[in-house]
């Protein structure tokens, strides 16, 4: 054997993963839906013959993630891993509460989390290595999702506390579309205005050093503190003209949100608009001029494709925290998955906490890799 065949980071994720799964808890048995648990380990938590499967899965994948070779059965192995596992816990939370009480309740331990992530690093681990254009790359992402949305409509994971939580909340899906609306109605106005103040603050050095100073103390202000003071004038508008507040412009729920999240949005648009025109070679602007382009052909036929990728980065860093401030503006009564965070701190209901701090990152890294493949598909990446 070679070493220089051995791969030093897929054998280190593969061990991490063995030692997350075997050395902490998989999951708790709680008596019910609030006092603490008793942490229990994977041997601890599912009978042998449950368990034979992804043990065998677990001893496949770590044995090709020592090697450089054999990358695509790789990744078809830790997909297949992560649905085994998935499995896996959802059979020892029916098999933990056959002789429980009513009461009781399975939630998922940092031994499952722990090795959620570490299979998450094995596959981005695999693509990278495999080299896979932008749209296989978005393909692969689906079929993951889809997966784990398939296993979870099955019914597999009903006896978890998590699923409990679920169907305990009937307006999930209602909150659901409240934070995307939240989340997107800002991007959309911070977008029509961000991108043409970036194009003007490229083209006049006095306006970029008024307005950069501006959005930079903008940005530094702490969400919850950008809520209170939008709070009083919002209160103000709405007392002194009712039209506004049937038109829901108040001092608390989505109004306040909303133009906190355009305000912080406006920095990483306006910058990453002026940095992509900055980057444009001199040249090609002359060769657009030399080819009888004027101004506004210039900006729309050159300037602006290959300003874009630059773009849809700081678009990628707005949609990420957006989707992840619209949680905190659950305080101010906006909604979104942020309501039931709280909710669940204020009844020590940690998997309440979870069903809304899950969806929020799932949410932020879907649209995080959609944005991914339309920079890489503008630079000219293959699919």
């Amino acid at each position: 054997m070679k070493f220089s065949n051995l791969d030093k980071v897929g054998g280190t994720l593969g061990f991490a993963l063995l030692l997350s799964l075997l050395a902490l808890p998989f999951v708790s048995l709680q008596p019910n839906r609030i006092m603490p648990g008793q942490g229990l380990g994977l041997l601890e938590a599912a009978g042998l013959h449950t368990l034979i499967p992804l043990l065998m899965m677990l001893v496949l994948t770590n044995l090709l993630s020592l090697f450089k070779t054999a990358i695509r059965i790789r990744l078809v192995l830790i997909f297949l891993t992560l649905m085994t596992l998935m499995y896996t816990v959802g059979a020892s939370g029916t098999q933990l509460l056959s002789d429980a009480s009513p009461l009781a309740r399975v939630s998922l331990n940092g031994g499952f989390w722990l090795a959620v992530f570490w299979l998450a690093l094995l596959l981005t681990d695999a693509a990278i290595k495999l080299a896979l254009p932008p749209l296989p790359r978005l393909a692969l992402v689906a079929v993951i999702v889809t997966g784990v949305m398939a296993l979870l409509a099955s019914g597999h994971w009903n006896d978890l506390s998590l699923l409990r939580e679920y169907r305990n909340q009937t307006d999930f899906w209602h909150q659901a579309v409240r934070h995307l609306q939240l989340s997107l109605g800002s991007i959309i106005p911070a977008v029509l205005v961000g991108i043409p103040l970036g194009v003007r603050c490229h083209r006049s050095a006095r306006l970029k050093a008024m307005v950069f100073p501006v959005l930079n103390v903008l940005q530094t202000i702490p969400s919850l503190a950008m809520f209170g003071l939008l709070m009083i004038p919002l209160s103000l508008l709405a007392t002194g003209y009712p039209l506004l507040a049937e038109l829901g412009i108040r001092g608390i729920g989505a109004a306040p949100a909303v133009i906190a999240l355009f305000f912080y949005s406006l920095l990483p648009i306006v910058s990453n608009t002026a940095l992509g025109f900055d980057k444009i070679d001199a040249r090609v602007r002359e060769a657009a001029t030399g080819m009888g382009m004027n101004a506004r052909q210039r900006l729309w036929q050159v300037e602006f494709p290959l300003a874009t990728p630059v773009i849809l980065t700081g678009l990628r860093v707005v949609v990420t925290m957006n989707i992840g401030l619209v949680a905190v503006a659950a305080l101010v009564g906006g909604g979104g998955f942020g309501t039931y965070i709280f909710q669940g701190l204020g009844q020590t209901a940690t998997d309440l906490v979870i069903l809304g701090a899950v969806p929020t990152l799932v949410l932020a890294f879907l649209f995080a890799i959609v944005i991914d493949t339309l920079i890489a598909l503008q630079k000219g990446g293959k699919a």
